[in-house]
């Protein structure tokens, strides 16, 4: 009983730091780039994110909106100007901004280019 409420514990801890989404921000960002000394950019990165926070200055993010716009296009190959939530998910999931376990919930409407760029851009500035 006292190891599922220490499993418990750790889970609330990561998820209210968003520990989850800030590792796979920075496995993104690695994967993204390829330094040639990985640990140093991820100290860079690190140090950056924090005087991101601390001044109140947007990180800036490894993707532009040029770079969202094509994403968004290549998952909409129909041209119909819409993606499946599936394809939402999975998209968030592989920028780094959304956790395999995180619930979003899919009021069953295709998502817009336009609602696809305004949740890429909200979360990034919430990393």
């Amino acid at each position: 009983m006292e190891t599922r409420s220490r499993e418990l514990q750790a889970a609330e801890y990561l998820e209210k730091h968003r520990i989850k989404e800030l590792v796979s921000y920075l496995t993104s960002a690695l994967l993204f780039f390829r330094p040639e000394k990985p640990r140093e950019y991820l100290i860079s990165l690190l140090e950056r994110l924090r005087i991101a926070k601390v001044t109140g200055v947007a990180f800036p993010f490894f993707m532009d909106n040029s770079n969202v716009v094509s994403m968004f296009e290549m998952m909409d190959s129909s041209n119909r100007g819409t993606i499946s939530f599936v394809q939402y998910k999975e998209a968030l999931k592989t920028l780094g901004l959304c956790t395999k376990d995180e619930d979003l919930e899919d009021d069953g409407h295709r998502i817009t280019l336009d609602q696809f760029k305004d949740e890429v851009n909200k979360r990034i500035k919430e990393i």
